[in-house]
């Protein structure tokens, strides 16, 4: 990793916000997967090197949405690693068995989250490896959620008030990649044969014209893309996702394969090329006819 983290930092270390000088789109498109600045405790709690533990990374997926500020809209990504602490959970989905001490009552210990092992602090990393030497304690996760998962999501939740306030309402883009041969619990899969995934949490989470348009261009564009299989929509689509109330919430996730060297956590060149068709897919979604908000 050439990347640290400063314990002593504010939170300038755990969100960027990448924004137009005046915001023309009604779009705000969210990175929460793409951060490396891992803290040192972290590291040293792991018994997995810094190139194991990037295995979990949305790598580059940040980049290749960064035509978005030049096109009018700002772009939010976490500057925390993935599997440090998942920004795309609840604020509390975490497996007992990782901790020393017993868990609120309010913890959410049975999601299908936990039980893959990717609660908000993760078990296992991309290819299933455990992360931990050993047991942690409540208040290590209690402090990386007050530290890093409120002030991103309160960092987000203003981009997208602010959007609907201006706009009338608001398309939340949350982009993601996906490992070509799966992620831990998912068992055979036929990824590899898929370039992306959109998920809209089965029509609830967005207008169906905003999938409906991605798709197509997204088709047309030469790609092969499936709905909602076998990635619905995350938390970020799930919560901030309320068509009726003028937020609709759009999940991508992008074949690794295309822009990356999965073992080597290095660029692909297709990855240029890559950037200039969601930056068409950016622009075309930014068109579609959204009702304002009453």
């Amino acid at each position: 990793m050439d990347r640290h983290f400063d314990a002593d930092a504010d939170r300038a270390q755990v969100f960027e916000i990448l924004a137009p000088p005046v915001q023309t789109l009604p779009l705000v498109l969210a990175s929460p997967h793409s951060g490396s600045l891992y803290p040192p405790e972290f590291l040293a709690a792991a018994k997995l090197d810094g190139f194991a533990l990037r295995k979990s990374e949305d790598s580059f997926v940040d980049e290749i949405f960064l035509a978005a500020p030049l096109l009018g809209a700002p772009l939010i990504r976490a500057l925390f690693p993935r599997a440090f602490l998942d920004a795309n959970r609840e604020a509390f989905e975490l497996d007992p068995e990782m901790f020393a001490d017993a868990l609120p009552a309010y913890v959410n210990t049975r999601s299908p989250r936990v039980a893959a092992g990717l609660g908000t602090i993760a078990k296992v990393v991309a290819n299933g490896e455990e992360i931990y030497r050993g047991k942690l304690r409540f208040a290590d996760a209690l402090g990386r959620v007050n530290r890093f998962y409120h002030p991103y999501h309160a960092a987000l939740k203003r981009l997208v008030d602010q959007t609907r306030h201006r706009f009338g309402y608001c398309v939340l883009i949350d982009c993601h990649s996906m490992p070509s041969g799966g992620a831990p619990g998912e068992g055979p899969s036929a990824r590899s044969k898929v370039d992306f995934v959109l998920g809209d949490c089965y029509g609830s989470s967005c207008l169906p014209q905003l999938i409906e348009t991605a798709e197509r261009t997204l088709r047309d564009q030469g790609f092969v893309v499936n709905r909602n299989t076998p990635y619905a929509g995350g938390f970020t689509t799930r919560h901030y996702g309320r068509p009726r109330m003028g937020i609709h919430a759009l999940q991508i996730e992008i074949n690794r394969a295309l822009y990356m060297d999965e073992r080597a956590i290095s660029r692909k060149p297709y990855i240029e090329d890559l950037a200039d068709h969601m930056e068409r897919l950016v622009d075309v979604l930014s068109k579609v006819g959204v009702p304002k908000a009453d």
